[in-house]
């Protein structure tokens, strides 16, 4: 017998972890002002870049002495341009717990050759910081994008650490608390959490790593859109607009929008409340369900943006065709979009709960997410 379907559905199905849902109520017509057509390097495109800079300082109470660029190449761009233009200069400690840190600890180890102690947990699980040498330059991910395990906060990490601290915020800026004192190097991508258009990456240098990319020259030759100095000496010219390279005028003005959402929405309180509420609400579900858990073992390191899940139904022998098939079924209903898990993760579901997510669709999806498990292990057990 056919399972019965819910009765609502969500308004906005998009539960994709990048590029993530749009702001709500998002409209085409709220881009018109747009310098499209004009250059980058006129009044008009400084100007709005500078506003997307200092907004974003505003918003996320970054420091007056840190400085914010607008970089290619999303957050991936961002985080390559931190590795290449200040590690060498001492030991490097590279953390992964997921697919993203452990692209960064390719790239360290086998492209640059540094000499570094690679920290790995498995998927689920962290790292713990208070086993890291902090006296080496320490490169992380704040949040785990694939793995949804988050940091919980920065109170391992050493006011006076001699070495510099790379971290990934991507998937925790504008939804988690980032310790600025304690992070060197942030970078991300306003793709993720207000819902921007890909791309374009940020990136945050504190006074440290300002200091490091004026008294140290790598051993290796660094490509145009790497190169953060001249003569020595920062080139200050990146960090209130002036791009390395050109920007896209469409996208700035996307993220211009949702910069002023976010601030009608609260700022930076805001946005996190409205991803602890949608996260919240796919724990309790899970807390009264005996067939699915979050991937995060210590709820202290649940993600309230990627939200991990996995089905622990003992009837489910093969985890990533069932999952597929949950998916699957959730996608033709056209209820959640773009849910499966990465893929180099544990077979399951991740969805995104950052600030732009409703937590009425979360509300909505839920019902649905249940009926396609019901619906998968019925067909299982007819199958057998």
């Amino acid at each position: 017998m056919a399972i019965q379907a819910p009765a609502t559905r969500p308004a906005n199905p998009r539960f994709s972890s990048g590029p993530c849902a749009k702001i709500p109520g998002f409209e085409l017509s709220q881009l018109a002002d747009a310098a499209l057509g004009r250059s980058h390097r006129a009044k008009i495109g400084k100007d709005k870049l500078k506003a997307a800079i200092e907004t974003t300082r505003e918003i996320l109470g970054i420091p007056a002495d840190y400085r914010i660029g607008i970089v290619p190449a999303s957050d991936t761009g961002a985080v390559e341009m931190a590795m290449w233009s200040l590690l060498g200069a001492r030991k490097a400690t590279m953390v992964a717990w997921e697919s993203f840190g452990a692209g960064w600890v390719t790239d360290v180890v086998k492209q640059l050759k540094i000499d570094a102690e690679v920290k790995t947990a498995e998927y689920g699980e962290i790292v713990d910081f208070a086993t890291l040498d902090f006296d080496t330059d320490v490169v992380f991910t704040w949040n785990g994008t694939t793995s949804g395990v988050r940091l919980p906060n920065g109170d391992a990490i050493p006011a006076d650490r001699q070495g510099l601290t790379i971290c990934d915020a991507t998937s925790a800026a504008f939804a988690q608390d980032l310790p600025w004192e304690k992070l060197d190097v942030t970078t991300f991508s306003w793709q993720k959490v207000l819902g921007g258009e890909a791309a374009h990456g940020i990136l945050v240098l504190g006074p440290r790593a300002v200091e490091r990319l004026e008294s140290y020259t790598p051993a290796w030759p660094l490509p145009k859109i790497f190169r953060m100095t001249k003569g020595g000496k920062l080139i200050e010219g990146i960090f209130v607009g002036e791009t390395i390279n050109t920007p896209s005028m469409l996208c700035v003005e996307d993220y211009l929008v949702a910069l002023d959402w976010a601030k009608s929405v609260g700022g930076l309180k805001g946005l996190q409340d409205r991803a602890d509420a949608n996260a919240g609400a796919i724990w309790d579900f899970c807390a009264a369900r005996d067939w699915i858990d979050n991937l995060a073992v210590d709820p202290a390191t649940r993600s309230n943006t990627s939200v991990c899940l996995k089905f622990t139904d003992a009837r489910i022998t093969d985890g990533a065709a069932f999952a597929k098939a949950v998916q699957k079924r959730l996608e033709a209903e056209g209820v959640a979009l773009d849910v499966g898990a990465y893929r180099d993760a544990p077979a399951g579901l991740r969805i995104w709960c950052g600030g732009t997510v409703e937590t009425a669709d979360i509300a909505a999806m839920l019902p649905w997410l249940e009926w396609a498990y019901q619906s998968e292990i019925a067909a299982l057990t007819e199958a057998a």
